[in-house]
């Protein structure tokens, strides 16, 4: 896409109304009608080359609906976690947008356009100064990809945010032109207790994104507006708890996870460069300091 085509698209989209359009795709992706789904979901393949042998259920059959497909589980032998004790597992399929050190307070998003690790976490700057000169790497979920996220660590959740927001795409072309745009968006932010100490994992809504899902709050429905919600969690229980590679969530369409470690926690996921394809459970980053 040539930069005058993207500058296109990106004002586009602040016209269009994102919030109605998704709310359609939802509704459209729950038709439980039988050739309607069935439809769906044999086109999607089609179009977007999907790898059917991988998944644990026969498509279109296996599937009520297309949303079911979407969100769809993998065989047991489709990935392999890595073991090793202080390595970081790619959460998700994606490919990675960005990644790198964080610059005291600002995270990079694409040439010439960067966003305060502050906005980005929606919190007071106490909690974001653990974060300040650590690492972080932005992972973007393309449509086809499976779309099932993952623990990178072995830990329990401490804390969950959902900060409402706009749902602009997170293709290539709106990262590059769209300032501050992990920050614009809504997103649920997951604060970890791990092996290498704190991290975040940080769901990012877009559009056409009907509903983010983990294993502790259940489906969130988009909101443009309203006030920063924090999310009761059971720390005392086992429900807070994960092992590296079991899964913690899901996007209902396309989106992005941007994963944040502090100082010395971890070697600034050296492994990945902009561009390149992760698969989920394959290691992308080593911690340097077990604690």
């Amino acid at each position: 896409m040539s930069a005058i085509t993207a500058q296109l698209f990106v004002q586009l989209q602040k016209l269009l109304p994102k919030y109605l359009l998704t709310s359609m795709i939802r509704w459209l992706a729950g038709i439980r009608i039988v050739a309607v789904k069935n439809f769906l979901i044999r086109r999607f393949v089609d179009l977007y080359k999907v790898d059917i042998d991988e998944l644990r259920h026969p498509v279109p059959e296996g599937f009520a609906t297309f949303n079911d497909f979407f969100i769809r589980a993998l065989a047991p032998d489709a990935r392999n976690i890595d073991e090793s004790v202080t390595s970081i597992v790619s959460p998700v399929d994606g490919t990675v947008s960005a990644v790198g050190r964080i610059d005291r307070n600002r995270i990079f998003q694409a040439k010439g356009l960067d966003y305060t690790l502050t906005d980005l976490l929606a919190t007071d700057t106490p909690e974001a100064e653990r974060y300040m000169d650590g690492s972080f790497a932005t992972i973007y979920l393309a449509p086809y990809n499976y779309h099932r996220i993952h623990a990178p660590v072995s830990g329990r959740l401490i804390a969950a945010r959902y900060v409402p927001g706009s749902l602009y795409s997170v293709n290539d072309a709106t990262v590059r032109h769209l300032p501050q745009l992990f920050t614009r968006n809504e997103r649920l932010v997951c604060h970890l207790q791990t092996d290498a100490g704190k991290m975040v994992l940080i769901f990012v809504g877009a559009m056409n994104v009907g509903t983010i899902n983990s294993k502790w709050t259940g489906d969130i429905r988009p909101k443009k507006y309203g006030i920063v919600e924090d999310i009761a969690i059971d720390n005392d229980g086992s429900s807070a708890a994960f092992q590296k590679g079991d899964t913690i969530g899901w996007f209902n369409m396309g989106s992005t996870v941007i994963l944040l470690t502090p100082p010395g926690a971890c070697d600034n996921f050296d492994a990945l460069e902009a561009g390149k394809t992760v698969e989920m459970g394959q290691p992308i980053g080593e911690i340097l300091t077990p604690r």
